[in-house]
């Protein structure tokens, strides 16, 4: 159950020296590689001889897997640069024991075509082998093609990852509080607790009549959908989906018009709604030049 191997290709439109510098030097490559967070060179005794290195990445929890590796590059014809790659972790917790593949730089009329392809063996038998296919090695595909999005921002665009790692924070943050906040409007008081208020408001309008609680249910399992949105669309529709948020908010609150009762009870829709409305807009005012998996090609072609 062996799964395939990693690739990953971005178009970069950078000097071929810049590119190499930001990709082969330690201190500049732990900066945008999501993979690594720290990478040491080991000394080398003679300058024909592959550059070998130390690497580590924090796991969270205090925890952190470390390896070892070596690397060497060559000049092939038209230019073309490419890295080799070896490497190894001897941790016990390393899903990963041993690996191998090699970073590419292919000079075109549009810029440098940076690609990458490699692949490696796993611990913990079948186990190891289904965790590996199924969760670490798509994870592993994703970290590979934003981190190469996020070089790009910089040496494009001069934004430093620290940066693109702080923006795409109050990205996923804004993202998940909004989807919570939905969900959570959806299943608890209209679906776990139709009586808590949302009938009765319901009720008030007489031409339902007798279908408020399908009604309820309804607008329970709509809000649930629209809140599972922010966690499924990202990239460039992002934008459409936080101005679409919006409008339903307005919307949703000047519907409570109806009963001006809501607007002075507890967390009611002026408070609640502005506070969702002002997430969609810092989210929207932070999209610009993030960093997405989704400008790679993850097949070779």
């Amino acid at each position: 159950m062996k799964g395939k191997p990693v690739y990953v290709e971005i178009l970069m439109k950078a000097p071929m020296e810049t590119l190499w510098t930001y990709t082969q030097t330690p201190e500049l490559h732990q900066q945008w590689d999501l993979r690594f967070s720290e990478i040491t060179y080991i000394p080398k005794s003679h300058e024909e001889q592959p550059q070998r290195f130390l690497y580590k990445t924090n796991i969270g929890f205090g925890l952190s897997i470390a390896g070892e590796g070596e690397t060497a590059g060559t000049r092939e014809k038209d230019g073309v640069l490419t890295s080799s790659l070896k490497f190894s972790s001897a941790n016990p917790i390393s899903l990963i024991s041993e690996g191998a593949g090699f970073w590419r730089y292919v000079p075109t009329d549009d810029g440098i075509r940076f690609l990458t392809r490699y692949d490696y063996k796993t611990r913990f038998g079948a186990f190891g082998s289904w965790i590996d296919r199924f969760l670490f090695r798509p994870l592993m595909g994703w970290a590979t093609a934003w981190s190469f999005d996020c070089l790009r921002l910089w040496l494009e665009q001069g934004i430093p990852p620290h940066v693109s790692i702080r923006r795409s924070m109050i990205a996923l943050i804004s993202s998940f509080s909004l989807f919570f906040i939905w969900l959570y409007q959806g299943l608890v008081p209209k679906l776990f607790v139709p009586d808590s208020g949302e009938l009765e408001i319901l009720r008030g309008a007489a031409i339902l009549n007798g279908y408020e609680r399908p009604l309820l249910t309804l607008m329970g399992l709509c809000e649930v959908g629209f809140g599972l949105l922010f966690l499924m669309i990202w990239g460039k529709h992002r934008k459409v989906l936080h101005k679409t948020n919006i409008a339903v908010l307005i919307l949703l609150g000047l519907s409570a018009a109806a009963h001006p009762a809501s607007y002075v009870a507890p967390f009611n829709p002026i408070t609640l709604n502005v506070a969702m409305i002002v997430l969609s807009v810092v989210s929207l005012l932070n999209a610009s030049e993030l960093p997405s998996a989704g400008r790679c090609l993850r097949k070779k072609p």
